[in-house]
């Protein structure tokens, strides 16, 4: 009899399930749904809001295709691990139905809330016991229901993250984690413990919130309505849970001090790992628990973000009619443009409040356009490096922050699948890059193996994993590519004098 895990990564484009055999490490199927992206409602300018049933909707179907696909029988299934968008807000009653759509992680709505709180709670406390400002995140974002839905509020239950939803709705067991509520900003370092302050201060009832169990850990099992609905056998554990960027680190296996994991999907990210509580004194970037994190042994991880990425890629092929061109051809047409796009410059910031701008929201912006020089070569690859150059700002605040940044690893994935983005990434940056065979929805079930002991150990649990190319900087381009991240800086500075 087979032992197999099955990982499930709520994204906010799609929901991804896959199967893993526990005894090779090997993926046997994976699949996403839908086949295009979810929706994002945007009530009014700068709101982001999802349905939760529809993510529960795609987890059914994901659920049950590779079940099925894959011929699952009674016994096999061993655990089940949830990856998901961070950030996010869930409200139910106490009977469990969603009281409002998610207010999601690009939603800029609670901007001067968490500013507010900034300062009223004090500076200095925040960055020592919170390790960030209160900023647009969870908390802050219930906050503003508190505020603008009273009547809403009163009928408030629990509170909880995506994947502590998708966990409720398979198990009927509401439970949060160390690593979610210190995403929501909702713990204390100092005390290893949920913030009094920050629930004093926003007037927020600790019942809210719910128990906390680590991201390893056995948190309740598959009902039979669940069973019925997914076709995952009764009673097999929930044994994981993670935010998308803490699990994308522990799916390339990124668990000690001084590794990197990068994203590059709809948002672009770059996460280190570290055993003190590091902070950045502007909160440009932040600091949550790790998934490894225990009182005895810390694990902390420092994530950098960029809200305008894969989404900036996405919109160029569409504005260059997207049935009529893909992605591959895309970076070969900004391959030939060369290096700096012909002086073209964009400035990604289009989707929401930029954290590693201190929560601006300054737009896209695209500069030096020629008319008679630049076509749709230099758009696309002045869009690829202005998504570089703002992972690169980011990432030069981790480095004055004390990090050690030499390696990074990422999924051969998404944007990195651009020779170009690639090239890029790594001499802006002088770093080697790392590709590995894996995605989130495959870290999640290697996480459910630890939580339900299939792995006796975090190392045993990598078996399998494949590195699949590996990078180096070439001393040739570093000083060309230095030249694209000075004009983009001060392009930048430019647009935010321009701002204030």
């Amino acid at each position: 009899m087979r032992k197999l895990l099955l990982g499930l990564d709520l994204g906010s484009s799609s929901v991804k399930a896959s199967l893993l055999d526990a005894d090779t490490g090997k993926s046997l199927i994976s699949k996403a749904f839908p086949s295009q992206e979810m929706p994002i409602d945007s009530p009014e300018s700068g709101w982001a809001e999802q349905d939760p049933e529809m993510w529960w909707k795609y987890v059914v179907q994901a659920s049950n295709f590779v079940i099925k696909e894959a011929q699952v029988k009674k016994g096999e299934l061993h655990g089940i691990g949830i990856a998901y968008q961070m950030h996010g807000l869930v409200l139910v009653d106490k009977d469990q139905n969603v009281l409002r759509s998610s207010i999601i992680w690009c939603d800029s709505r609670a901007v001067s809330i968490g500013e507010k709180a900034f300062q009223t709670i004090g500076e200095e406390y925040c960055l020592s016991h919170l390790l960030n400002s209160p900023g647009n995140f969870t908390a802050s974002k219930l906050r503003w229901v508190i505020e603008n839905q009273p009547e809403l509020a009163a009928k408030i239950h629990k509170m909880m993250l995506p994947g502590d939803f998708i966990a409720m709705k398979l198990t009927g067991e509401i439970l949060t984690s160390e690593t979610g509520l210190s995403e929501g900003i909702f713990w204390d370092f100092k005390k290893n413990g949920i913030s009094k302050q920050v629930l004093k201060n926003y007037q927020i009832a600790e019942s809210w919130i719910p128990e906390v169990v680590p991201s390893y850990s056995l948190q309740g099992r598959v009902n039979s309505k669940a069973s019925q609905l997914t076709g995952i056998e009764e009673g097999v554990p929930v044994s994981y849970r993670a935010g998308d960027q803490p699990n994308n680190a522990f799916s390339l296996q990124v668990l000690k001090p001084g590794e990197l994991a990068t994203t590059a999907g709809t948002s672009g990210t770059v996460y280190g790992v570290c055993d003190t509580p590091l902070y950045d004194p502007k909160s440009r970037v932040n600091t949550f628990v790790h998934v490894n994190h225990t009182e005895k042994k810390p694990s902390y991880g420092v994530l950098l973000c960029v809200n305008g990425t894969g989404i900036l890629n996405s919109w160029v092929k569409k504005a260059m009619g997207a049935s009529k061109i893909d992605y591959e051809e895309m970076n070969q047409y900004a391959y030939s443009a060369g290096i700096g796009a012909g002086g073209l410059t964009f400035i990604p910031f289009g989707n929401g409040a930029e954290r590693i701008l201190q929560n601006q929201q300054l737009g896209a912006h695209l500069l030096g356009l020629d008319l008679l020089k630049h076509d749709k070569r230099h758009l696309m690859r002045a869009a690829q490096e202005g998504i570089v150059s703002a992972l690169t700002f980011g990432f030069r605040i981790m480095k004055d922050m004390g990090l050690n940044l030499k390696t990074v690893k990422a999924g051969k994935a998404n944007m990195f699948l651009s020779p170009v983005f690639r090239q890029a990434f790594i001499h802006m940056n002088q770093v080697s890059l790392e590709l590995y065979d894996t995605d989130g929805a495959q870290g999640a079930a290697r996480g459910a193996g630890i939580g339900a002991g299939v792995y006796g150990s975090e190392t045993e649990a990598f078996q399998g994993l494949q590195l699949l190319e590996t990078f180096e900087p070439n001393e040739n381009f570093i000083e060309p590519y230095e030249e694209v991240y000075s004009r983009w800086h001060k392009c930048l500075e430019g647009i935010q004098k321009m701002a204030l």
